[in-house]
């Protein structure tokens, strides 16, 4: 489902403008080690499944929603990686809309059903050794966590770079 009837109607009311969205993402690791990306339509970039919580919805049940709805396959989250945000989770989409997505990350294991994309969202669903993902074209979050979350097999925080104001 590309937009929630909550995010619909919010956009009714702000128009394209930028909406902070919680949102989550499933870092799958199958029994070769290799994790699950999905090429995504908007962008034509690779990232880890995963999408916006909606209103009154669990993190750990959007998560699950989420990668079922994108690429068939039932996911359990087995723990929180690390929550990420910042520039380089802004992404302005194709009709103008603009989001600052705060992405909290669960690594899940594989607990059903049959790769599919839906074909809407997410136009290929693949495994990826960690030296394979520099071959193909992130998105540009993913450049950021990816592959440190994948080489570290656990969660990561970056440093933070925020500083009180200096003076007075």
């Amino acid at each position: 489902m590309p937009i929630s009837a909550y995010l619909r109607s919010l956009r009714q009311r702000v128009g394209s403008a930028l909406v902070l969205m919680p949102s989550v993402t499933a870092v799958v690791f199958d029994d070769a080690g290799r994790v699950l990306l999905a090429r995504h339509a908007n962008g034509d970039v690779w990232g880890t499944p995963g999408g916006a919580v909606d209103p009154d919805e669990a993190p750990q049940d959007a998560v699950v929603r989420e990668v079922w709805e994108e690429l068939g396959l039932l996911v359990e989250p087995t723990r929180c990686l690390g929550t990420f945000g910042g520039p380089e989770f802004r992404v302005t989409y194709a009709n103008g809309d603009v989001v600052a997505y705060v992405i909290t990350a669960y690594e899940c294991r594989r607990a059903g059903g049959t790769l599919r994309p839906d074909g809407d969202e997410v136009v290929e669903g693949r495994w990826f050794r960690s030296d394979e993902l520099a071959t193909v074209a992130l998105s540009r979050w993913s450049t950021v966590v990816l592959p440190e979350l994948v080489r570290r097999r656990a969660g990561w925080v970056p440093p933070a770079t925020w500083r009180p104001p200096t003076g007075g």
